[in-house]
């Protein structure tokens, strides 16, 4: 197996986690109705702002991990374990409870981390 064969593995696993991804995001909007999605839009809106304060090219690096092979699999397959632990701690959690948690923990690591 040369390198270029490595590399088209690790990027087809990487567009299976963004596949799993849309899917996961998919139901989960179909699952809500649209008053609460919108309320829950704005709070993660906001939360995403505050983070955005900490790590302004985080949009950029999330590109560049599906843009190299094998990095989006890793990253989503250890959020996705996450998710998982999440869900059995707090069984009446839904994504958004997840969503709001992961922001939260990320903004307080990052302020934590400016200190």
């Amino acid at each position: 197996m040369d390198y270029m064969e490595i590399f088209i593995i690790g990027w087809n696993l990487n567009a299976l986690m963004f596949l799993i991804n849309f899917i996961i995001a998919a139901r989960t909007i179909s699952s809500t109705n649209k008053e609460d999605l919108m309320k829950e839009s704005h709070v993660l809106k906001e939360l995403k702002e505050d983070l955005d304060k900490y790590y302004p090219y985080r949009t950029y690096t999330t590109l560049a991990t599906y843009l190299v092979p094998f990095t989006a699999f890793f990253r989503m397959s250890f959020r996705m374990l996450e998710m998982f632990f999440f869900f059995q701690k707090n069984k009446t959690a839904k994504m958004f409870d997840y969503m709001v948690y992961k922001y939260t923990l990320d903004i307080n690591r990052a302020k934590n981390n400016s200190n």
